[in-house]
């Protein structure tokens, strides 16, 4: 299903990540596509409030809690630049998608990373 909303295509996720050779590309286009499904669901299920928003964005954490494997065993891991990276995209897409008084916390609050 691709992406309708224009300012979520547009969108370079993970931009810091890509950047940084700490962390492999392979393992952030994982990351990448975990923020696209979350768009996809979203575009699909179009949640009426912030409780069931907070409902997709707590299933693509727990996405990205099991990506954290994949970053140990290429020698990486999801440390303070990678949350803050992660979390601001998280924040964008809920922002996107009219979901401006969305908190960050609640956002990713499942995150073991």
């Amino acid at each position: 299903m691709p992406i309708t909303n224009e300012r979520v295509a547009g969108r370079e996720f993970l931009r810091l990540l890509y950047a940084d050779e700490y962390y492999p590309d392979h393992v952030v286009d994982k990351g990448k596509a975990i923020l696209l499904r979350l768009c996809e669901r979203i575009e699909g299920e179009r949640p009426a409030d912030l409780t069931s928003l907070y409902t997709l964005t707590e299933a693509a954490t727990e996405e990205f809690n099991a990506l954290n494997e994949d970053f140990d065993a290429a020698g990486s891991e999801i440390e303070t630049v990678a949350r803050e990276e992660i979390a601001e995209d998280f924040w964008f897409i809920a922002s996107a998608y009219g979901f401006e008084d969305a908190d960050i916390e609640k956002l990713i609050a499942v995150r073991d990373w």
